[in-house]
């Protein structure tokens, strides 16, 4: 899969800018007045693909939906290009875990795809050609455009996975947030995921992706954020992904896991 994306003055002006594409300050959130994050700092690089890996209930899907403003935040706070999201909201894009969609909801293929258009037309502009257009070439590149008038119910688990992605594209943002993309898809699907990933990062987007393969992190990610409620450690991957910071992020759950870097670690030789 390929992916072209045009660039538009106001995303080109801001990935030249010295601020980072996501920078978060003191960040903590609670739910229920129990804090799931706890003093988040960290500024991410442009133009990488970014992991985010920890146990479950680390606080990986809430870090995502902290930074687009999804859950309120009981201290600090998250910048785009060195501003609030209202003012960049448009070149952020997401991609949800598909647990949290209702995809009984009688909608077709396209009509998913085109909804990553809305958020350049406002409230009260319907998509028109050139959204239509984008929206063909979105699932062209995730490779379900013969499936654009199907029912979003009568799809796999893959195939709406990549439609999620056509969304994401259509949306033409310079940064993509994405939460799970790989769980519960065939390894066919897997692997052209990660080619259009890499295929954005060509383009200079920057991805942040929540993940929980461990076995595939150094093969995927340019840099990787550990997080165990706190930040435990953010950096390139070969520097970061050690058995040591494994142990801190995981605890005692670590048979996998000192497989995983052992794994790495040869690499490195």
């Amino acid at each position: 899969m390929t992916n072209r994306i045009p660039n538009r003055k106001s995303e080109i002006q801001a990935s030249q800018s010295a601020s980072p594409p996501i920078e978060i300050h003191d960040l903590t959130v609670s739910y229920d007045k129990r804090p799931v994050l706890w003093n988040i700092d960290v500024a991410l690089p442009e133009g990488q693909i970014i992991g985010v890996i920890g146990p479950n209930g680390a606080g990986k899907s809430t870090l995502i939906k902290a930074v687009l403003g999804l859950l309120p935040v009981d201290s600090g706070w998250v910048r785009i290009y060195g501003e609030p999201l209202t003012k960049h909201r448009n070149v952020v894009g997401y991609v949800p875990q598909r647990e949290s969609v209702d995809w009984d909801f009688p909608v077709t293929v396209r009509d998913v795809v085109l909804m990553g258009t809305c958020g350049r037309l406002g409230l009260f502009r319907r998509p028109g050609a050139a959204e239509r257009a984008c929206c063909d070439r979105s699932l062209e590149q995730v490779e379900m455009a013969a499936y654009a008038d199907r029912q979003i119910s009568n799809l796999s688990g893959g195939q709406r996975q990549r439609v999620f992605l056509a969304r994401a594209l259509a949306q033409q943002s310079r940064i993509y947030l994405l939460d799970e993309p790989f769980v519960g898809v065939d390894a066919a699907t897997e692997s052209a995921i990660i080619e259009l990933l890499r295929s954005m990062k060509r383009e200079g987007r920057t991805l942040l992706v929540v993940h929980h393969d461990l076995q595939t992190v150094p093969q995927y990610f340019d840099s990787l954020l550990m997080l165990n409620m706190r930040l435990v450690a953010f950096g390139p991957t070969q520097e970061v992904f050690t058995e040591v910071l494994l142990q801190k992020t995981y605890g005692g759950r670590l048979t996998i896991l000192s497989e995983a870097a052992e794994q790495v670690a040869g690499t490195r030789r």
